[in-house]
C-alpha cells in the first residue's frame, strides 16, 4: 500500500515538474490549438487516473456480494440475457405442449409462473442493491469533478491577479520612463531643437 502511494506520489510530482519545465520553455503567447489540445489531453489524463484510482478503491472496499449484485444487473440489463431468457420459455413451453408423454408443467403453466414471479422477486431487490452503488460512485465522481474545475477556477482567478498586478507594474514602469523621458527632453531640450542644431 505504501509503495503504490510512493509511486502515485513520484508520478505527481514528475507530471508537475513536466508542466513545469513545459510553461518555463513557452514564451509568454496566447496559446495556439495545439497547446490548448496538450492542455485538454493532460487534464483529462489526470481525471482518467483519478477516476480509476477511485474505482480502485472503491472495488477493495465493496465486499464480494455487492460485486455479485453488480454482475448480475449487468447480465439482467443486457441483450444476451433477453435473448437466453427468450429461449428458455420458448424450450419450456414447446417441451410441455408437444411431448405429451413427459410434460411436468401442463397448460396453463404455473410452475413456469412461480419460477417467473420468484425471480422477478430476486431479481428487483439485486438491481436495486447494484443502482445504488453506481448512484454512490456518480456522487463520487461529480464530486470529484466539482472539486477539480473548482481547484481550476481558484488557479485561474490567482493567474488574473497575477496578471492584472503585473499589468499595475508594467504600467506604473511605463508612467515612470515616460516621465524621465519628459525630463531628459526638457532638461536636454526637446528633441526638434536638437535636431535643428
Amino acid at each position: 500500500m505504501s509503495e503504490q502511494l510512493l509511486r502515485e506520489e513520484k508520478d505527481k510530482h514528475g507530471f508537475q515538474e513536466k508542466l513545469v519545465d513545459e510553461l518555463e520553455r513557452e514564451h509568454v503567447q496566447p496559446l495556439n490549438t495545439e497547446q490548448l489540445k496538450r492542455v485538454t489531453e493532460m487534464v483529462n489524463d489526470y481525471k482518467r487516473r483519478i477516476k480509476t484510482h477511485l474505482i480502485e478503491q472503491q472495488e477493495k472496499r465493496s465486499k464480494w456480494p455487492d460485486r455479485l449484485a453488480d454482475n448480475i444487473a449487468c447480465f439482467g440489463g443486457s441483450w444476451s440475457f433477453i435473448v437466453y431468457f427468450s429461449l428458455l420459455l420458448a424450450l419450456w413451453m414447446s417441451w410441455n405442449l408437444i411431448v405429451i408423454p413427459l410434460r411436468f408443467d401442463d397448460p396453463p403453466f404455473i410452475l413456469l409462473n412461480l419460477f417467473l414471479s420468484t425471480l422477478s422477486a430476486f431479481q428487483a431487490p439485486v438491481i436495486l442493491m447494484s443502482q445504488n452503488r453506481q448512484a454512490a460512485r456518480d456522487k463520487q465522481e461529480s464530486v470529484l469533478s466539482f472539486a477539480i474545475n473548482y481547484q481550476a477556477e481558484k488557479e485561474n482567478i490567482d493567474i488574473q491577479k497575477r496578471l492584472d498586478r503585473m499589468e499595475q507594474l508594467l504600467d506604473k514602469l511605463v508612467g515612470k520612463l515616460e516621465h524621465g523621458h519628459q525630463k531628459d527632453c526638457t532638461q536636454n531640450g526637446s528633441p526638434d531643437e536638437l535636431g535643428d542644431t
